[in-house]
């Protein structure tokens, strides 16, 4: 029945926000109180001229650390401790969208037998192509809050109780904007899986495959990603290309795909608390993927068939 299953979905929620809050509070803990110290000076002078190509402030460093490394939660931790303005956080979002976990995310890639290299260069190339190229269609409306933390009250300057209150704040706010977000998405996601809307959703997608250069089997591992990200949906991604296999070339036609749109409703919206707009996120994230997919299917094609007609030629 449909409240079981609504019922499945939000304990699910409940048990992934406490276990998203375990990274999200020690990480938004250690940026609050960093705030306070000389640490985060010291971050903004080193990374002020490498994140100046993004127009970022030079703490943004510690978001883009985390989210690479670790994860989106642990990056919007950081987030929320920082003073960044809208599209600041836009072009932060973007860029922890195209890479992030890379680990986990590269280990998956790597079980498909594709090259963990290459999926890696792909990732951090689009990551500083987005960030560069939002950063110039933005021009000025960026970096207006750069060095922000040049006058800052040290720990040892201020009231125990005003340091604890402001961190205090911080974190319930973090953890009690993730939990509206998550819950009520682990719920939607559990009634997708136990209704098969994936199975039918695949059966209507063959005309965007064919035009990305993917069989009908990459229907189903696609909208996986799409819908449970690299890592949520892995178990799926991994089970359907070993009952279904594909061709290498075609396998990383989809993770090309998958590794700048994965995972597009939660991963929109759990940057929605920072206030991010997500309808811009989603569009970035969506276009980027098709045309760089499209593309890399058309040069495939085109090599592909010079190769045909040169093993022709030689024959003849």
């Amino acid at each position: 029945m449909l409240q079981g299953v609504i019922y499945r979905g939000w304990l699910t929620g409940l048990r992934t926000t406490w276990i998203l809050g375990k990274v999200i509070v020690p990480i938004t803990l250690l940026v609050s109180l960093l705030k306070h110290t000389p640490v985060i000076e010291w971050v903004v002078h080193l990374f002020a001229p490498l994140m100046g190509l993004f127009g970022l402030p030079g703490e943004a460093a510690i978001v883009l650390a985390l989210g690479f490394t670790l994860n989106l939660y642990a990056a919007i931790g950081a987030m929320f401790s920082l003073a960044l303005n809208s599209p600041e956080i836009l072009i932060l979002c973007v860029m922890l969208s195209f890479c992030h976990n890379l680990f986990v995310e590269t280990a998956v890639a790597k079980r498909l037998g594709l090259n963990s290299a290459i999926v890696v260069l792909v990732r951090f190339g689009m990551a500083f192509i987005g960030g560069v190229t939002l950063h110039l269609a933005l021009g000025n409306q960026v970096g207006a809050v750069a060095g922000t933390y040049t006058h800052l009250a040290y720990l040892w300057e201020m009231p125990l109780l005003s340091v604890l209150g402001e961190v205090g704040g911080t974190i319930f706010k973090a953890v009690w904007q993730l939990a509206l977000i998550v819950i009520p998405l682990m719920m939607l996601i559990q009634v997708l899986k136990e209704r098969k809307v994936l199975d039918k959703l695949a059966v209507k997608m063959t005309p965007l495959m064919r035009m990305l250069g993917l069989s009908e089997h990459a229907a189903i591992p696609m909208l996986a990603g799409i819908w449970f990200g690299l890592a949520y949906g892995a178990g799926v991604i991994l089970e359907a290309t070993r009952e279904k296999p594909m061709e290498k070339r075609e396998l990383y036609l989809l993770m090309v795909f998958l590794v700048l749109c994965h995972a597009v409703v939660e991963d929109t919206l759990i940057f929605l608390p920072l206030g991010v707009n997500g309808w811009y996120l989603l569009a970035i994230r969506l276009v980027s993927a098709l045309v760089l997919t499209f593309l890399l299917a058309r040069l495939w094609r085109r090599q592909a068939g010079r190769q045909t007609v040169s093993k022709g030629q030689i024959e003849m």
